[in-house]
């Protein structure tokens, strides 16, 4: 695995809330160890502690990609790099579980986390794989969704860094909402051309007199 996959946890764990839509799915430890996906051992760590826990990594994580999706890289790292120090991990060559056609282990950079909470663990794997992602593709990759009201943190991998949204979905509400206000526009100006036509037609002076 790649290590920059790793940041696919920092995005997940950003997403559990949508500030602009008053939601908020992390209330319990079923949705922490949720946020784990298939690292069952580690999610099994969770208690409730850890909901208000990563709810505070979580605000943390979202002031990076804030910074990052405003242009300010200099202030994305910083944030970044606090958290790296706060929650460290251990790289290490890993593979006995993926074994090739021949029996011989798949070879892998793995992150192992040593914590002494869910939450910690968490952090540092997010929190790695983000400053592996940001260091490989650059900051300006961090963003967060621009249709209104979603504001989903997103990883763009486009060729030509063009991403704006974090869905297809969100990318075709916000174009068809462009469309109408389009046509709404253009009503809009139309109706006033006809209104001002008809002012200067009403107020022109009457041949003849």
């Amino acid at each position: 695995m790649e290590l920059d996959r790793y940041s696919d946890f920092a995005v997940r764990l950003v997403n559990s809330e949508e500030p602009d839509r008053g939601t908020d799915s992390l209330t319990s430890v079923a949705a922490v160890r949720e946020l784990f996906g298939e690292n069952n051992s580690a999610a099994r760590r969770a208690t409730d502690a850890d909901v208000t826990r990563f709810r505070s990594v979580r605000a943390r994580l979202r002031t990076v990609f804030e910074a990052a999706d405003a242009g300010d890289a200099t202030l994305a790292v910083d944030l970044l790099n606090s958290l790296l120090l706060e929650f460290p991990v251990s790289p290490q060559i890993s593979g006995h579980d993926f074994l090739d056609d021949e029996g011989h282990p798949r070879w892998h950079m793995h992150l192992a986390d040593h914590p002494s909470n869910a939450t910690a663990g968490y952090a540092a794997i997010a929190a790695m794989g983000l400053a592996f992602h940001l260091t490989e593709h650059g900051a300006e990759r961090l963003g967060l969704c621009q249709a209104t009201p979603c504001r989903n943190a997103y990883l763009d991998t486009s060729t030509n860094r063009s991403r704006r949204y974090c869905s297809d979905r969100c990318a075709t509400r916000a174009n068809v909402a462009a469309y109408r206000a389009r046509k709404r526009l253009g009503a809009s100006r139309s109706e006033s051309t006809g209104r001002t036509a008809d002012s200067a037609q009403e107020s022109a002076p009457a041949s003849g007199r």
